[in-house]
């Protein structure tokens, strides 16, 4: 078990986080419940303010949005000088609902709606990443008929192969995510925009995946395309300007995991980066990178209620909460691992190996295997650390179970930031 930021255990042998002790939290608030360490938040959105950084560039930090999104977030962002993303009108709408300025959003998705393309060029958004040659059309019919421009980055698939899960796996040579630097058809989407009026070229975007723990990819990537915007220079006479690298770095979520110290990987990357600008002779003033997970991963909890205790015959024992895979699927799809504790008795010993379960009507809703807890009790509560990320996102109604609420703890103090859905609020939509 491993603790991060604000969290601690206080006298009564309890978990606290925000200087919030938990078992309050789920008295005042209810279980399940996704409680948000604020501070470390900031903190870590500072740290990749601190050390992505360079004298020669113009260093930008845009914060995933993907890993957890509601309006709260959005606003720390912004006061923390972070720029944001989206994938979805959705995504989109929560970021500007919450005041975030327009010019520092990026949208991002293989496969934007025209909808979507048109909520972005009239609200006027930093950037929007380009994936394939149909949005490029797209677009340019958008900006004629509004008589407006849209300022592009064009997603390239640079083809390296990061070391995670295959799900997640960005930039592999079938993935369905940007144009490959190996093929015909990238040129023909850069001549494309190039020869349109309406449509401002920027410079390139690649993503190598998420949850990646070793840093010679990025080194990798960093390489792969400034070489790439070399030749594009070279074939094309479109000098880019500007270089969005992404995100993908990992987390801790178990023993197995050994992530980047991303304090000294930052500096190393910008200086990996300066390298290559500098002996290419590129063009390229500004670098971004759009870290998600490793902002809010680390910061999020799950709590939840012990509803029984099971011996099968089979000799499994199994602990059941009142949530699983509707709030957390990441096990169900990646076979993800967690570190987990009684969050009312958190440092008491104890040798009994569990495999905690959901309520949902599924073999599969399993939210740890083969986990060494001190005897559980009904009423207990399980914490479940670094749900931070991909969690709440990916969360679902499936059983018409209600969302969770999301609770921000700071300073001894507990804010709801998203309520927990209501019964009615699983039928609100539904027509008799």
């Amino acid at each position: 078990m491993k603790l991060f930021g604000t969290m601690e255990i206080n006298e009564l042998n309890h978990l606290e986080i925000g200087g919030c002790d938990v078992a309050d939290l789920a008295k005042e608030h209810g279980t399940p419940l996704y409680v948000m360490d604020e501070t470390l938040i900031r903190e870590n959105m500072k740290l990749f303010k601190k050390h992505f950084i360079s004298e020669k560039l113009d260093c930008r930090v845009v914060y995933a949005s993907k890993a957890f999104l509601n309006m709260a977030i959005c606003r720390i962002a912004m006061e923390e000088g972070l720029g944001i993303d989206a994938v979805s009108a959705g995504e989109l709408h929560t970021a500007i609902k919450s005041g975030f300025p327009k010019e520092s959003i990026y949208l991002h998705g293989n496969n934007k709606t025209i909808q979507e393309l048109e909520m972005a060029v009239s609200e006027g958004v930093g950037r929007i990443v380009v994936d394939n040659l149909d949005e490029v059309e797209n677009l340019k019919r958008i900006t004629e008929e509004k008589k407006l421009e849209a300022d592009v980055f064009v997603r390239l698939n640079p083809g390296v192969t990061a070391h995670t899960h295959q799900y997640i796996q960005t930039s592999k040579h079938d993935s369905k995510f940007g144009e490959s630097i190996y093929g015909r058809k990238i040129f023909e989407i850069i001549r494309s925009i190039m020869e349109c009026p309406s449509i401002n070229l920027h410079g390139f975007h690649c993503h190598i995946g998420s949850q990646i723990n070793d840093e010679e990819p990025f080194f990798e990537a960093v390489s792969v395309m400034a070489d790439f915007i070399k030749v594009v220079e070279e074939k094309t006479g479109y000098k880019a300007c500007e270089l969005n690298l992404g995100g993908g770095f990992g987390v801790y979520y178990s023993r197995e995991d050994s992530p980047i110290k991303l304090s000294d990987f930052m500096e190393s990357l910008v200086g990996h980066i300066e390298n290559k600008i500098e002996r290419n002779d590129l063009s390229v003033k500004k670098v971004i990178i759009e870290p998600g997970r490793a902002i809010v991963g680390n910061a999020g909890i799950t709590l939840y209620s012990v509803g029984g205790i099971k011996e099968t015959y089979g000799g499994k024992s199994y602990i059941f909460v009142d949530g699983g895979m509707a709030d957390n699927p990441r096990t169900a799809l990646y076979d993800a691992c967690y570190e987990a504790a009684i969050a009312n008795r958190i440092t008491e010993s104890g040798h009994e190996r569990y495999t905690i379960a959901g309520k949902c009507c599924e073999s599969g809703d399993i939210i740890i295997r083969d986990i060494e807890l001190p005897e559980a009790r009904k009423d207990d509560l399980i914490v479940v650390f670094t749900t931070g990320a991909y969690n709440y996102s990916m969360s679902s109604n499936y059983n018409r179970l209600g969302r969770p609420a999301v609770v921000f703890a700071a300073d001894g103090k507990s804010r709801v930031t998203v309520r927990r859905e209501t019964l009615d609020d699983l039928i609100r939509n539904d027509i008799i």
